[in-house]
């Protein structure tokens, strides 16, 4: 019918529906075409602007909230893909091409955080979690090797796809899983007694248990992808977990791993972040765009940073 609009939200379970999942925007926002492939959307409160990655063309953009122009933030920027913040409100960017994790300065400079492990280079970093003790754990997938399309193509020094922890104030890095075949967004459990891990090779997500010390155990299966296939992950503070899921939107699975529901996005979804003044705008980097739609659930706030 003429005008009609495409639906948005598909209700697979009730809890959806009685978690208000649905209540928000009624379709997408457009922010930006012309990517060629976007992923990586991080919102930073104090500027009021978000900052995503390009890959192939090399660069990080800026989308600014209050006037809604678009700018490029840096290029060349090493084949950007996941980027994040620490608790002093610094980028943090996986750079696939660089096969490093670095964090830009409040000065514009930036520090490497880790490009080695064991004298070994890291295959190409993917997506990256700051910790409340200021360590960042990251994924170490081989996508950036395998061609010159989002990297550069290289033979792999370690040998395998892990998860590693940096220490900030040491350091050190440490691998903290492995066993996966395409380790791919990672997140931690609100309360950070749990880290959950997508496999986009393996089509699952894992989730470890998080220990004092700096280490993980466990690693079962949470829940696995029927419709599409695993980017990165994030939680409302509901305690549900959303995903991307290429071709499959964004999915929305309850606390026990069940998919309750999802958002109907036209292209294909590679990575999404909450943001805004209220932490309920969903950004979503699909295929060459950037999208938003302002929720009816809360993202959860950022986690306080531990003090010497």
């Amino acid at each position: 019918m003429l005008g009609e609009r495409p639906q948005l939200y598909e209700i697979l379970d009730d809890r959806f529906r009685t978690g208000m999942c649905h209540a928000g925007d009624s379709k997408l926002e457009t922010l930006f075409e012309g990517c060629r492939w976007a992923e990586g959307p991080v919102y930073v409160p104090a500027g009021r602007y978000l900052v995503w990655s390009d890959i192939p063309n090399d660069r990080l953009l800026r989308w600014d909230e209050t006037t809604g122009e678009v700018g490029v933030f840096r290029s060349p920027a090493g084949h950007p893909n996941g980027n994040t913040l620490d608790g002093e409100g610094r980028l943090v960017t996986c750079e696939q091409g660089n096969r490093r994790v670095t964090r830009t300065e409040h000065d514009g400079s930036i520090t490497v955080i880790a490009d080695r492990f064991q004298g070994k280079r890291f295959n190409s970093p993917n997506d990256a979690a700051v910790k409340s003790d200021g360590s960042i754990w990251f994924s170490d997938p081989d996508f950036g090797i395998i061609t010159d399309y989002e990297g550069h193509r290289a033979e792999s020094e370690i040998g395998a796809c892990n998860v590693y922890r940096a220490d900030t104030a040491s350091g050190e890095v440490r691998l903290v899983a492995d066993g996966f075949r395409g380790p791919n967004g990672l997140v931690f459990s609100p309360d950070e007694s749990r880290l959950f891990v997508s496999d986009s090779r393996a089509n699952h997500i894992r989730v470890f248990d998080v220990h004092d010390n700096g280490t993980l155990t466990g690693g079962d299966v949470f829940t696995e992808c029927t419709i599409g296939n695993f980017d990165n992950i994030r939680f409302d503070d509901g305690g549900r977990l959303w995903a991307a899921a290429m071709d499959g939107g964004v999915h929305c699975y309850d606390p026990d791993g069940t998919l309750v529901g999802r958002l109907l996005v036209p292209d294909v979804v590679a990575n999404i972040r909450f943001g805004g003044a209220k932490r309920n705008r969903m950004f979503i980097a699909a295929d060459t765009a950037l999208y938003s739609v302002v929720m009816s659930v809360t993202g959860t706030p950022p986690l306080p940073m531990a003090r010497p």
